[in-house]
């Protein structure tokens, strides 16, 4: 059946969703290849954002709530696929997840929750593939620059030392940006599903919580400071690296355990060498503690709700997202001890003006250049659903840089 619409932005009225329309707007138009739509629950809120991107009156506008199952079954088979920038999921997502699982109806997100990533993945597989929708979790800065980093990586070592690397260091050098309000709302949510129920704090713990009937080696642990000798550098913990290794652990089950079934995967933040990086690197994991234990606290976290979050529609200025960077160094090795690095770099702040056009993007990709035959229905990771393909086109078009050093 002919689709209406290549892309449907669900949520445009939020400050990341309004990104993506306004990506969408200045890239690609209205009137050219990408044919889209914009959603959300407010009609007035809708031609606002129009307004406020600059996109023409015609532009198509969807007024939809995202608790409302039948009216999301209507909206998703209008379009080929459903970007989603509405969480945070566990509260938010369900019912539009569902709703395109079922139509076949391809569906990126921003999502970096991964206990509701578990729970969810079991429920949809089986109807995904069935219905040929291509489920993709986590299509921003968390996880595409790792994901897709360690899939460069390997492909990289590959071609070079004909064999895959089995241990992998993921190494943020630099990170220029505030995290996004979605992020820490997710954050917050999360904390507040474990208190209700505690068998969710082993799910955070696991490192392989998002690959059923699979549980590969120990990897190591990352709260403390600790010396990486391939990076000649101080590490400490990286706030991310928990939804990032469970991704990417999932992507090397999805194809089929290219770098064995005794991959291990280590993310961390560099510090710097000598004194002073061993001194950042401490104060980093202590700084981290604290944070974790005070996050455990409802007036804590009333607060952050309270002074921390952005109001709806609120977010940093154009200059601020402009001036933001990210760069990331995975350094590898095989089983004969032969290394490689690369380093994946980004030419916007990580948590919205980067994470913008990563979701569009990967969007996208699944409509133009993943056919069904390379990537049948079913829950993905970017990594495994878009791979390489998705590395050149987020080179070409997101200014995303992905180099062997």
């Amino acid at each position: 059946m002919k689709k209406e619409f290549d892309v449907i932005v669900f949520g445009a009225t939020g400050f990341t969703g309004r990104l993506v329309a306004e990506y969408l707007n200045t890239t690609y138009g209205t009137t050219g290849t990408v044919s889209w739509a914009m959603a959300g629950r407010s009609a007035s809120k809708l031609a606002q954002v129009r307004d406020l991107i600059g996109a023409p009156a015609s532009l198509p506008l969807i007024t939809v709530d995202a608790t409302d199952p039948a009216a999301l079954a209507t909206l998703v088979v209008r379009t080929k696929v459903v970007i989603t920038t509405v969480g945070p999921y566990q509260l938010y997502g369900e019912h539009l997840v569902r709703a395109c699982a079922k139509a076949g109806t391809d569906y990126v997100d921003l999502c970096g929750e991964p206990g509701w990533m578990a729970h969810m993945i079991p429920q949809l597989e089986a109807t995904a593939r069935s219905s040929g929708a291509r489920i993709v979790f986590s299509c921003g800065f968390d996880s595409i620059p790792f994901d897709l980093g360690v899939v460069f990586l390997q492909e990289q070592a590959v071609q070079r030392f004909a064999q895959p690397l089995t241990r992998v260091h993921g190494r943020v050098r630099v990170m220029k940006g505030k995290m996004s309000g979605g992020t820490l709302a997710s954050a917050l949510a999360t904390i507040e599903r474990m208190g209700r129920e505690p068998q969710l704090a082993g799910t955070m713990a696991n490192p392989f919580a998002l690959t059923p009937g699979f549980k590969g080696p120990h990897q190591p642990e990352g709260e403390s400071a600790a010396y990486d000798d391939w990076a000649k550098s101080w590490t400490g913990p990286f706030v991310m690296a928990t939804i990032n290794t469970k991704n990417i652990h999932r992507s090397n089950l999805l194809l089929g355990h290219p770098w064995g079934t005794d991959f291990v995967y280590d993310e961390r933040m560099l510090t710097g060498d000598g004194e002073k990086g061993h001194k950042r690197a401490r104060a980093l994991a202590r700084s981290t503690r604290i944070q974790n234990a005070l996050l455990g606290f409802a007036p804590t976290r009333a607060l952050l709700r309270r002074f921390a979050l952005p109001k709806p529609g609120e977010g940093p200025d154009l200059a601020a997202r402009e001036a933001g960077r990210y760069e990331i160094v995975f350094i590898g090795a095989t089983a004969n001890g032969q290394q490689m690095r690369v380093s994946v770099k980004g030419n916007r702040d990580p948590g919205y003006g980067s994470t913008c056009k990563m979701i569009a993007e990967s969007a996208l990709c699944l409509v133009q250049d993943i056919s069904q035959d390379r990537t049948a229905g079913g829950v993905w990771t970017p990594g495994s659903a878009m791979g390489n393909t998705l590395v050149q086109r987020l080179a070409a078009k997101a200014g995303l840089g992905f180099t062997v050093d």
